[in-house]
């Protein structure tokens, strides 16, 4: 079955998609961030499932993080950043 047929993923290829442990998987199942299927020992996570984990909005906190790194590169580059504009 290929990659685009397939309808659900164990935590490890999860893990190996996401470039992450199957520990930090296992924990994302737990605290819900991830939906997960417990079957037999093991769980599965659907496809679908995926995808919102991955499309899911930012937190208030990382925004805060992501505007001030902005601010710091403004400051630090921001007379570059107005000359590679005019180019």
């Amino acid at each position: 079955m290929t990659e685009i047929q397939k309808q659900y993923y164990s935590v490890k290829e999860l893990a190996d998609l996401l470039g992450t442990s199957r520990v930090t998987v296992f924990k994302k199942i737990r605290s819900r961030q991830i939906k997960g299927e417990k079957v037999g020992r093991n769980y599965i996570i659907k496809k679908e499932d995926i995808k919102d984990f991955l499309t899911t909005k930012l937190t208030d906190e990382v925004k805060k993080e992501i505007d001030s790194g902005v601010v710091e590169v403004i400051k630090q580059y921001g007379e570059v950043l107005k000359k590679l504009g005019k180019e």
